[in-house]
């Protein structure tokens, strides 16, 4: 009872085609409306199936919608055929011609559901591109259509004989056929999970109407077949177990992520080599048919010259498919050289900075010993520094030394304690911050190195600048990053100015970066992660790929730019909580005075 609950939709839809049209044959009488109603109820199913069909061509994956798109173009083909035999019978009221040009529809509808299997749409590949699949389709139409002509054309109109005419098409089209059942029958045993159950369900339709259609040949060879009869229930019921086929993967196939993750990885990165013998089999295949044309086929003389032209024909457009496709596929093979070429490259760039990193992590732990050890004599020094304060017996130049030691050392202090903060990975921690503190603690750390450099960094702030709710550790690193790389810009060209300004921007507190260095390359490729301009050993081209993430992550932007007088600017705006004002640190640097650095 649980089965029929969860498949009711799918009960009633075959009641109401199936059940419908055999009721509906079995009553009313043979003669035009009967006629009427076995033609529009055919489109009816027709646009059905199509309907479920395109259910499925949606996903993000190409490959299977292209997949549910080349099915239900051949069901179109078929719908296209069924309206030419609707509009003789209904419009023209005369029986259908035989042959007629729905033959041709009907026999050609099959190749897209070929093409279609070729596909794979269970697994998810990359390696071959949307160009590639269409010449194939296109070589695989064009080897039908040559058969076509090869085996019927000639019986229809070289040297007509309806017997042999009739003969033939039944043979070719019950073999075109079965390899499409064959190769869902392939595609359901060798594949697991859901897509199995909709191969099968696909392999139902194409054996239920080859059935169908075989039999419905063999009715109208009797004189036995009329539209409306009981001959169509089969035709209608494969028509409609597609329709039902696309509904069940709409409702049980997962999503492309979800099947890679039960598919083992040698069987999603090894390429389909169908398409590829399939165009080596049906290339081979046309020699072999001029030659048994020539000299084993005993045909007539007039038929024996069509067929060797149209292979020389179709020789040269399937000559001409396979080298195209054979570029498009070296295009592809070369592209994806170029990718793992640079792949590798990255790859090797990263184990360098790995190795960088680690040499800088043991720096850095050196360094903050280093700095543990600093401020234990620098407090021994501010200690005896206040002790000589605040004797009163000591003279007043005794006393100016004392202080001007004791500012000193407190100005180590702070220095070593920024440096501390700089080196310790600390958690990102959001907190209510004073951009323009941050600036003076990365610019004090880039000072250490800048004295007998011809360059200066000037820092220009603006008064009440707003708070910026953001991590001060991660935004320090950004300013030191920046700052650093102006600095070796500036060394290029033999020194210059670095200048720093902040302000407020309606919703935003600005800082701008301007130096007057040569400038950048590409202005739009420095935030890529490993561009970089530096010599090989300077840079890995990963700093400001860094930075860029950083003020993404406070929601702001980050732009650069080369500036007409020359030198390049890096501005950042960052959101301004504009209803709270930071507390200032008592040694920072007031607000809208301007600070040099040299």
């Amino acid at each position: 009872m649980s089965w029929i609950r969860h498949n009711k939709t799918i009960l009633l839809i075959w009641l109401f085609f199936v059940g419908g049209y055999a009721i509906a044959s079995l009553s009313l009488p043979y003669g035009r409306p009967l006629t009427a109603f076995g033609d529009v109820a055919q489109c009816l199913v027709l646009l059905f199936t199509n309907a479920g069909l395109l259910l499925n061509a949606g996903s993000p994956d190409w490959r299977r919608n292209t997949f549910w798109m080349l099915l239900a173009l051949g069901c179109g083909l078929w719908l296209a055929g069924q309206l030419l035999w609707t509009y003789v019978e209904l419009v023209q009221q005369r029986p259908v011609p035989n042959p007629f040009v729905t033959g041709v529809i009907f026999f050609l509808h099959t190749v897209p559901l070929l093409g279609a299997l070729g596909l794979r749409p269970h697994v998810p590949r990359t390696e071959r591109s949307h160009r590639t699949g269409y010449v194939d389709l296109l070589l695989l139409l064009c080897w039908w259509v040559y058969l076509y002509l090869f085996v019927v054309i000639p019986w229809q109109y070289v040297a007509p004989d309806m017997d042999v005419y009739n003969r033939n098409v039944d043979r070719l089209y019950s073999v075109e056929n079965l390899i499409l059942i064959a190769g869902f029958l392939y595609l359901a045993l060798r594949t697991q999970g859901p897509w199995r159950r909709i191969y099968f369900h696909l392999f139902g339709a194409s054996a239920c109407y080859l059935l169908a259609s075989t039999t419905i040949s063999d009715a109208i060879e009797a004189g036995a077949y009329h539209t409306g009869s009981l001959y169509d229930i089969g035709l209608i019921a494969s028509f409609v177990w597609y329709g039902v086929a696309g509904i069940v993967a709409r409702r049980v196939c997962p999503p492309a992520e979800a099947c890679l993750e039960k598919i083992p990885i040698e069987n999603t990165t090894s390429e389909n080599l169908w398409p590829t013998r399939l165009t080596m089999a049906a290339a081979l295949s046309l020699p072999i048919l001029a030659m048994w044309c020539e000299f084993g086929a005993g045909s007539a003389e007039a038929v024996h010259r069509f067929r060797l032209m149209v292979t020389l024909v179709t020789m040269v457009v399937f000559t001409s498919l396979v080298f195209l496709r054979q570029r498009l596929v070296d295009e592809d093979r070369l592209l994806l050289l170029r990718d793992s070429q640079e792949s590798i490259q990255n790859l090797k760039r990263i184990q360098n900075q790995f190795v960088q990193s680690e040499k800088l992590a043991s720096l850095g732990k050196l360094a903050a010993g280093a700095a543990h050890e600093i401020n234990n004599p620098l407090t021994v020094i501010l200690g005896f520094s206040d002790v000589l304060l605040s004797d009163p017996a000591m003279p007043a130049n005794v006393k100016s030394i004392a202080q001007k030691i004791r500012e000193q050392a407190r100005r180590t202090k702070g220095l070593v304690g920024k440096l501390l903060s700089f080196a310790q990975p600390l958690p990102a921690e959001r907190t209510l911050l004073d951009i323009n503190s941050i600036l003076s603690s990365a610019l004090e750390l880039r000072r250490l190195d800048l004295m007998d450099r011809s360059m200066r960094i000037e820092l220009e702030t603006r008064a009440n600048l707003p708070g910026v709710r953001g991590d001060a550790n991660q935004l320090l690193q950004v300013f030191f990053n920046i700052i650093s790389n102006a600095v070796d810009a500036m060394e290029e060209v033999g020194g210059g100015v670095l200048t720093v300004r902040t302000w407020r921007d309606a919703m935003n507190v600005i800082i701008e970066f301007a130096d007057t260095g040569p400038g950048i390359k590409a202005p739009s490729l420095v935030f890529d992660p490993f561009y970089t301009t530096k010599p090989t050993g300077k840079g890995t081209g990963l700093g400001l790929s860094i930075c860029y993430g950083v003020i993404v992550e406070h929601k702001g932007q980050i732009t650069c730019f080369n500036r007409p007088q020359g030198g390049a600017t890096f501005r950042i705006e960052l959101p301004a909580v504009l209803a709270l004002f930071p507390a200032r640190e008592a040694n920072e640097t007031p607000a809208g005075i301007s600070l040099r650095l040299s």
